[in-house]
């Protein structure tokens, strides 16, 4: 596995695997390595001739009052990680060279970025679409992989794809899952015993909304009342939203339909989780 700091460099490499006519594929991570990383990794091993990853973790994604200073790192073990999911070229970058001395450019999705996660986290998607851009423009993929858990991202990421005509086909994989449910996420390493137990609930709430529909319910108020319940009786878990939208985030379900999307966010202790199922 290649391992390659300078932007220049990346760049260059880039062009000339596509020149040689390999396809490139890209999955573009923050680092803290779990499964679900890993298994974009694997996927993307199978679909192209060279496989990028990136950690980097984006300062400008983070509120000023939130955990990047804190956010888990572990660079050494990370490499033996992505080399072993077949990861051909491993690119981390420093910050200096992401976002030099005087930099301004930043770019944002109108309407989609001020919602859901937007509306508790100002400025984060203008952060995630800035740095997940800019990736693109330097490891110039043919395909880049996102895992379902960051719902809303995918969705603005695709949009932004498309808006801006970037040749690249966003590829979006399955949520990987702990034993319980659980969604695998870096910060998970923040919950202790209890909280860990504690945030099967997130996806045990989602559940019982799915079986709700199964069995024929299309309200939306009914589903989010089975969510809302199931967080009643756990004290540790406070729900900051539970949304039910269209698959593009365009607006609020009044009628749920196969498509439908519901996304959940809620803090465990002081750690915020996120997940969502589309129905």
């Amino acid at each position: 596995m290649k391992i390659i700091e300078d932007i220049t460099e990346m760049h260059s490499l880039a062009m000339q695997l596509r020149h040689e006519g390999k396809t490139i594929g890209f999955v573009p991570t923050m680092g803290a390595l779990h499964q679900g990383h890993l298994s974009l990794m694997q996927h993307a091993k199978k679909e192209s001739d060279v496989v990028v990853a990136s950690i980097f973790v984006n300062p400008t994604q983070f509120c000023p009052s939130e955990d990047y200073k804190e956010y888990p790192r572990d660079m050494e073990g990370d490499m033996e990680k992505a080399k072993g999911a077949g990861v051909d070229i491993l690119f981390t970058p420093a910050v200096s060279a992401i976002y030099p001395e005087g930099y301004r450019t930043y770019v944002e999705v109108e309407g989609l970025s001020s919602v859901l996660c937007g509306k508790v986290r100002p400025g984060h998607f203008r952060g995630v679409s800035t740095i997940v851009l800019k990736l693109l423009n330097i490891v110039k993929p043919h395909k880049a992989f996102f895992g379902q858990k960051d719902y809303q991202q995918i969705v603005i990421i695709k949009r932004m794809a498309r808006d801006l005509n970037l040749d690249v086909e966003i590829a979006v994989l399955p949520t990987v899952r702990e034993e319980d449910g659980l969604a695998m996420s870096s910060r998970n390493q923040y919950l202790n015993k209890d909280e860990r137990m504690s945030a099967a609930i997130l996806y045990r709430s989602l559940q019982e909304a799915r079986s709700l529909f199964e069995k024929g319910e299309m309200s939306t108020e009914k589903l989010k009342d089975a969510i809302l319940s199931a967080f009643m009786g756990n004290s540790s878990a406070k729900l900051e939203y539970v949304a039910i939208v269209h698959p593009e985030i365009s607006e609020e379900e009044k009628d749920v339909q196969k498509g439908t999307v519901i996304a959940i966010a809620a803090r465990i202790g002081d750690t915020r989780l996120i997940d969502n199922i589309i129905l």
